[in-house]
């Protein structure tokens, strides 16, 4: 990367980047090579974008955000914002995006807090269309993020879970990994890994099985996880007993089986189902 002291005005900088004349770069900005800024884009200070990364019309990076390669910011989005917290003093955080994530117009991503410093995207994933994310959430590698869909403050969204549209997740609630909510939920306690969820408030109906599936889980798999299941959420047993129960019946040296009962024994909001 080179140090970019461009601003709008200046055309084209080394390496092929191409930034629109009406564009707005602060001289602090890092750009990578071809990197393409939009007419009307905002780049503020302290931002450093990676290589191939596309900044659309009329998008803004406010300050403080870290872009990986080949990520695309869609029209209108805002990255970068004062998080809405009244606990914030004006301190340096940062939103911090993976290679290859592609986030699409008019979303929200707004900077940490002093609880993280951050708000991070991981690699590989699709925000889409009007998705807010609030200050300290930590989205993880190949997440789906659905037309809508916004969370409060602190919220993880583990690797390759999928939040369908217009749904609202509470602050400080975990949605694990591979996991699926259905649109139009309300999450207001956390998701365990590899399960469907939908509903207000929202509940589990089952295993991922589709999902788990299409990402190449083998039966074997498969097969445990239906039994973690159906001891963890359809048994009568209270979630901690059966956790346990599970630590002794169930196949737990499949990586997977841990994961969930760790998951659920581990988990400050609660399950629920």
């Amino acid at each position: 990367m080179t140090a970019a002291a461009v601003t709008a005005g200046d055309g084209a900088a080394a390496g092929a980047t191409r930034i629109h004349p009406s564009a707005i770069v602060h001289p602090d900005a890092v750009l990578g090579a071809n990197v393409e800024i939009g007419p009307w884009a905002l780049v503020g200070e302290q931002c450093t974008i990676g290589d191939g990364c596309v900044i659309a019309a009329r998008a803004t990076l406010e300050r403080n955000v870290r872009l990986g390669r080949n990520v695309k910011v869609g029209i209108g989005s805002i990255l970068g914002g004062d998080p809405q917290d009244l606990k914030f003093r004006g301190e340096e955080t940062w939103v911090e995006v993976g290679d290859d994530t592609t986030i699409r117009e008019y979303s929200h991503i707004n900077r940490g807090t002093t609880q993280s410093y951050k708000t991070t995207i991981g690699r590989g994933a699709f925000v889409m269309s009007y998705v807010h994310l609030a200050h300290d959430c930590h989205v993880g590698d190949g997440v789906i993020l659905v037309n809508g869909t916004q969370l409060a403050g602190h919220v993880t969204v583990e690797d390759r879970a999928i939040i369908a549209g217009l749904t609202a997740v509470h602050q400080f609630v975990r949605v694990g990994r591979h996991a699926f909510v259905g649109g139009c939920s309300r999450v207001a306690k956390d998701v365990p890994p590899f399960v469907k969820a939908v509903g207000n408030p929202v509940k589990l109906y089952g295993l991922n099985s589709l999902g788990l599936q299409r990402s190449g889980f083998p039966d074997a798999t498969l097969a445990e996880l239906k039994r973690a299941y159906r001891l963890l959420f359809r048994s009568e047993l209270p979630l901690g007993a059966a956790v346990e129960r599970a630590r002794t019946e169930l196949q737990t040296e499949i990586p997977e089986v841990r994961m969930l009962l760790d998951f659920c024994a581990t988990s400050p909001r609660g399950v629920g189902f």
